[in-house]
C-alpha cells in the first residue's frame, strides 16, 4: 500500500480589531549586562598537536601529516625516525583552540577544545602533548595538555555500531596554562562602553544615567557617540582609580529599549517574541485542505488450470477532507501574545501560528521585525 498525504494547515477566519495599548512597563538592566568596556575582551587562541594514547582509533597511512609531526617531535627528544616507515594507530593530529579572558595573567589555566583534523575516528582515552596556542599576532600566549574528555563514544564494530555525539572533538577542562599577558588595556581618560545591540535610545540613556550619578551640575562625562559607543571621562576624584569608577559605573541601572522583534525557528516550530508587539486592525484567513491518495495493490489469482495469469491490480482511493471555519475575536489593542494564544486555543498547531505571523508582516500589520531561524 503506498499512502500519500498533504496537509495544509486548518481553515481559521480571525478578525482582529485593534487599537493603541497602554506600554507595559520598561524593562531595566546594569550597565554591564548591557555593554562591555573597550579593550576588556577575549583573544582567540589556536595550536596544531598531537593526541597520543588512543586505541587504535587514530590516523590512517592517509593523513600523512601526523606521522611527520610524531617524526618531528620524536626528533627533538633525540630519536631519530623516517615517518615514511612507521605507521602508528594510537595517535591522531588536532588542532587546538582556546578563549584567553581579558586581564589573565601568567599561571592562569584556561579550558582548551581539541579536534582531529586527520582521519582519526574517536579521541576517547587520548592525551594531548604539550601544544603552544599562537593568537593572530603569532606570539604564544598559553600552552596546552591534558586528557582529552570527548562526551561521545563508539561501540561495536564494523556495521553493528552506534556513536553517541561526536567522539572526534572533545575538551581539557583547565587543560591549558597561561604563558603571556594578553593586550587587555581600559586606562586613559576615556573609556569607551560598546552596546552588544546598538541602539540609540539606549546609550542615549546610558549617557544621562552615568551624568546624573557622577557630574551632578557640572560639565557632562558621559556622550553618546552613536547608537553602540558611549564615551565616559574619568572623574577628577577617580583620575587615578580608574578600576574602582568601572566597578562603580557598571552598576548604574538602565531602562533598556529594545526593537519589538518576534524570531522564529521553522525546523522547530518554535516563536519567541516580547509581550507587547501589537497587530493593527487586519483580518486572516488561513485555509486547510487535507488530500489523502491510498493505493491498495489486489493480487488476481485465476482458478486452479484455468489459462488466465497471476496479476497485480492497483486500487487507489481519493479522499479529499476541509475542516470547518473557526473563528477568535480580540479584544481592540491585542498583541501578537494574545493571538498567539488564540490561535492555539482553537487547536492551530506552531506552523500555522508562523505561517499566520509572516503573513502579518507582509501586510504591514505587525510592527515587529521577524526573524526566521
Amino acid at each position: 500500500m503506498k499512502t500519500l498525504r498533504r496537509s495544509i494547515g486548518i481553515f481559521l477566519a480571525v478578525l482582529i480589531a485593534g487599537a493603541a495599548a497602554e506600554p507595559g512597563r520598561a524593562a531595566t538592566a546594569r550597565l554591564k549586562d548591557l555593554a562591555s568596556l573597550e579593550g576588556a575582551r577575549d583573544n582567540q587562541l589556536v595550536g596544531y598537536g598531537l593526541v597520543v594514547g588512543l586505541a587504535g582509533t587514530g590516523d590512517k597511512r592517509q593523513t600523512v601529516f601526523s606521522a611527520q609531526t610524531l617524526a618531528n617531535l620524536l626528533q627533538r627528544m633525540g630519536v631519530a625516525v623516517d615517518p615514511k616507515a612507521i605507521l602508528v594507530r594510537n595517535m591522531a593530529a588536532v588542532m587546538v583552540t582556546a578563549d584567553l579572558p581579558p586581564f589573565a595573567q601568567p599561571g592562569t589555566r584556561i579550558d582548551v577544545t581539541v579536534a582531529a583534523v586527520g582521519d582519526a575516528t574517536n579521541l576517547q582515552g587520548g592525551l594531548l602533548v604539550i601544544t603552544p596556542l599562537k593568537a593572530a599576532n603569532g606570539q604564544v600566549y598559553a600552552v596546552a595538555q591534558g586528557s582529552v574528555l570527548t562526551g561521545g563514544f563508539v561501540a561495536g564494530r564494523g556495521g553493528n555500531s552506534r556513536t553517541l555525539n561526536h567522539p572526534t572533538a572533545g575538551r581539557i577542562p583547565n587543560g591549558a596554562i597561561v604563558e603571556r599577558e594578553p593586550p587587555s588595556t581600559v586606562a586613559g581618560p576615556a573609556l569607551k562602553w560598546q552596546l552588544r545591540e546598538s541602539d540609540f535610545t539606549t546609550a542615549a540613556r546610558v549617557a544621562a544615567a552615568v551624568n546624573k550619578e557622577f557630574a551632578g551640575a557640572g560639565a557632562p562625562l558621559a556622550k553618546a557617540e552613536n547608537g553602540a559607543v558611549v564615551s565616559v571621562r574619568l572623574p577628577e576624584e577617580y583620575a587615578s582609580r580608574s578600576v574602582e569608577f568601572v566597578a562603580a559605573i557598571e552598576n548604574l541601572t538602565i531602562e533598556t529599549d529594545r526593537l519589538a522583534r518576534i524570531v522564529i525557528n521553522e525546523r522547530t516550530g518554535t516563536i519567541v517574541m516580547g509581550k507587547q508587539v501589537q497587530i493593527a486592525p487586519v483580518s486572516i484567513l488561513h485555509g486547510a485542505l487535507t488530500v489523502e491518495v491510498r493505493t491498495t495493490l489486489i493480487v488476481s489469482q485465476p482458478q486452479a488450470f484455468g489459462a488466465g495469469q497471476t496479476t497485480v491490480v492497483p486500487d487507489q482511493e481519493v479522499k479529499v477532507g476541509e475542516e470547518q471555519a473557526k473563528n477568535i475575536q480580540l479584544d481592540p489593542g491585542a498583541t501578537v501574545e494574545d493571538l498567539v494564544r488564540a490561535l492555539l486555543a482553537i487547536g492551530s498547531t506552531p506552523r500555522d501560528v508562523i505561517a499566520i505571523l509572516q503573513n502579518l508582516r507582509a501586510a504591514g500589520a505587525l510592527e515587529a521585525e521577524v526573524e526566521v531561524i
